[in-house]
């Protein structure tokens, strides 16, 4: 399986903030924001690998600064490292103000998508090809990411096992 670049897998989306989409304290809902993160990582990664995708985990989600209603609110997203038939994507937010002019990084993500076969089975994916700074970077330090990954996992299983599904009340 040939490797990819990770300029393949790079997607850009703008949205403007509008009133319903903010909160008691006059920003961009949370919740709105991880939905618009969710949606273009699954782009990022169905353009790696070609294959149905689906989100395995919101590795994190990092809030840095308030995005308002005179902003606009971009996200970048591509893949940044492959594991045999997943792929970490990172989201970076950018919140400009159309008045100003102004940017900021306003949050960053990285989630982890599995690519699937017709029959819903794991499929292998290419390698990513890192090229600029940026893509070396992150690229260099996601083996790290995945070690605190797979441990997550494990706590959550571990958790899942003691946890009941039952209602109190139940």
């Amino acid at each position: 399986m040939e490797p990819r670049f990770v300029r393949e897998s790079r997607c850009v989306k703008t949205n403007r903030i509008f009133p319903t989409d903010v909160n008691n304290h006059n920003t961009l809902f949370g919740g709105k924001l991880m939905a618009y993160i969710d949606d273009i990582a699954s782009i990022s990664a169905s353009k790696h690998c070609r294959q149905t995708s689906v989100t395995a985990s919101t590795d994190s989600v990092d809030f840095l600064q308030p995005i308002h209603p005179t902003d606009s609110v971009s996200l970048e997203s591509f893949v940044t490292w492959t594991g045999k038939s997943s792929m970490e994507i990172f989201v970076k937010v950018i919140a400009e103000n159309l008045l100003s002019g102004r940017r900021t990084i306003a949050a960053t993500a990285f989630l982890t998508f599995v690519a699937l076969d017709e029959k819903k089975q794991t499929v292998q994916v290419p390698q990513v090809i890192p090229e600029t700074e940026e893509e070396i970077k992150l690229h260099e330090s996601a083996p790290l990411r995945a070690e605190m990954r797979r441990q997550r996992r494990q706590e959550s299983k571990k958790l899942a096992e003691f946890i009941t599904a039952k209602y109190p009340w139940e």
